[in-house]
């Protein structure tokens, strides 16, 4: 069990990987990165069951988690080599020729810890629902974990697989949304307005839990624990969880502007003075 003060310390270090990465090629997702970084934190470092030194595919006996939104793939990428998947020096070859870490999570490269190829929106939560399906058939009594942008929600197969999830008690899957409430067009409201997605996911079956700060660490590890408290009940659990784009450096704080766009050098000096405390950068 790591302490409040351990989990913010690798926090911080994850914000630096995020924008480190995406400044040195030039490209990738800092805004949805950053706001998901406390969220990533929790689970790998204290709420997942997992064991990153015996890396299988399959996943039998160990919680799973599928990123949906893969294009968030830096702190995805940051959490897991942090969390023993890979060596975190190979952080630096994000987005280059012959790496294994892509713009978007990709498995023919056969890095551990990414069972899916994503970044096709909308896709994540059936292949989730699949796998909880899975290990009731295996009697494994392991969670899967899911997470979704709000944008990727106007996507139609989310609906589909929330449907058909509730219709077969899937209740061994606790799937969160990110609702920082930006796209890369602009906010949600403007682009397409998703309504009340409380009422929704409670219409269509599911036992939902808000997570009102999702940028702070112990507000994510306790609804976490709750939202497995949740489970083997008949239903699939959602955490709604609102964020902040760009979570902890000023200048791209909820802005849609940050969803695909690198710093600068100078902005990355000033993000990096902003989240000074270091495990060791790459």
């Amino acid at each position: 069990m790591a302490s409040t003060a351990e989990l913010e310390k690798i926090v911080t270090q994850v914000r630096r990987d995020i924008v480190r990465m995406v400044h040195a090629v030039n490209s990738g997702h800092p805004g949805g990165s950053l706001g998901c970084v406390e969220y990533l934190v929790s689970l790998y470092f204290e709420t997942m069951k997992h064991d990153s030194s015996k890396f299988k595919m399959d996943g039998i006996g160990e919680d799973l988690f599928f990123l949906s939104n893969g294009h968030i793939s830096p702190v995805f990428y940051s959490v897991l080599a942090h969390s023993g998947y890979f060596p975190v020096k190979e952080l630096s070859t994000f987005r280059k020729l012959n790496t294994r870490l892509q713009g978007h999570p990709t498995t023919h490269e056969h890095l551990e810890g990414v069972r899916i190829a994503s970044g096709s929106l909308g896709q994540g939560m059936s292949v989730a629902i699949g796998a909880a399906l899975a290990k009731k058939l295996n009697k494994d009594n392991s969670i899967v974990y899911s997470l979704h942008g709000d944008g990727e929600l106007q996507e139609g197969q989310i609906w589909e697989a929330a449907m058909y999830a509730a219709a077969k008690k899937v209740d061994n899957i606790i799937s969160t949304v990110d609702m920082n409430g930006q796209q890369i067009d602009g906010s949600t409201d403007q682009v397409l307005p998703m309504g009340s997605l409380r009422a929704k996911f409670e219409a269509f079956g599911w036992d939902v839990l808000d997570l009102e700060k999702g940028n702070d660490i112990a507000s994510v590890v306790s609804t976490l624990k709750k939202a497995k408290e949740h489970t083997g009940k008949g239903k699939p659990v959602m955490i709604l969880m609102k964020t902040e784009m760009g979570n902890g450096v000023d200048f791209m704080m909820g802005s849609h502007k940050w969803h695909g766009v690198a710093p600068n050098d100078e902005q990355l000096a000033q993000a990096l003075n902003q989240n000074t405390e270091t495990l060791g950068d790459y």
